[in-house]
């Protein structure tokens, strides 16, 4: 599978990482080292901002390893080969005004990332603060909405109860927007951002940098924002528990899930074995 494999990127929740732990699982850091012993590049592609990502790869110890970092669903590259930083495609601000506008009708908690290790949202709740508490940002609570549409920002979140996620992505979806896109990044998470925003558009940017030819990339994912991503890498793999439309485009699924380390047991099975290492 894949002879001239040279570049691997995964999504971090619910692919890499389980979320029963939150934690990457010892095989699966095995497998990664493995990777880059054998001269594949590997990157990691989340909606979560880079110094997120970082710490966590810090964590790991996976810092040698890890040649690329994607944030904010294809927002933000790091390149670490030449440890350089770049920026794509922003939410305007007055898209982020008509957004909260939008979906005022459901009574949610807007939040969103802002530098300095700040997470802005309108009021406390459980979801809120375990979500800023598990990444180590400073929550901030506003009562002026235009706290949100100051400046230009990656993205605008909302977290949803899982069993109202069907029906307000389809009222999100008549209200389309030709500038800004809602995509499920969690059974009870639903993420705007600008409509040119993607992952693929990011790895491919990254191949480009490094010649990489995107038919030599392995994607994995599991929910609907990675789904841009399988499907312009060379093979694009979906885990056991992932989403069923992402199901429904990835090539191969995998055997096991995210708890059991599926990514780890795919790549041992069709990389490692096959070649002997």
């Amino acid at each position: 599978m894949m002879e001239n494999l040279q570049f691997v990127i995964c999504d971090i929740d619910n692919t890499l990482v389980s979320p029963l732990t939150h934690d990457m699982q010892e095989k699966t850091k095995e497998v990664i080292r493995k990777l880059h012993a054998h001269g594949i590049h590997f990157g990691l592609a989340s909606g979560r901002p880079l110094d997120e990502i970082n710490a966590q790869v810090v964590r790991w110890g996976l810092e040698k390893e890890t040649t690329m970092l994607l944030g904010m669903n294809g927002c933000e590259l790091w390149d670490r080969n030449d440890d350089t930083l770049h920026s794509y495609y922003l939410l305007k601000k007055e898209w982020i005004k008509e957004i909260l506008e939008l979906m005022k009708p459901f009574d949610l908690n807007p939040y969103m990332y802002l530098d300095g290790g700040r997470f802005l949202c309108t009021r406390m709740d459980e979801m809120v603060q375990y979500s800023a508490e598990k990444v180590g940002k400073k929550i901030v609570l506003v009562n002026d909405m235009s706290e949100f549409y100051k400046e230009e920002n990656a993205k605008l979140m909302f977290r949803i109860p899982e069993d109202r996620m069907e029906e307000i992505e389809a009222y999100v979806s008549k209200h389309a927007s030709p500038y800004y896109k809602a995509f499920k990044t969690q059974t009870t998470m639903l993420e705007f951002s600008n409509i040119n925003v993607s992952k693929a558009y990011t790895m491919i940017e990254y191949c480009k940098r490094q010649n990489i030819d995107v038919e030599n990339v392995m994607a994995f994912g599991d929910m609907s924002n990675d789904n841009d991503m399988l499907e312009a890498s060379g093979l694009g793999v979906c885990l056991l528990n992932g989403g069923e439309d992402t199901k429904a485009i990835a090539d191969i699924i995998t055997e096991k899930t995210c708890d059991e380390e599926g990514f780890a047991y795919f790549i041992e099975d069709h990389i490692f074995k096959p070649r002997g290492w």
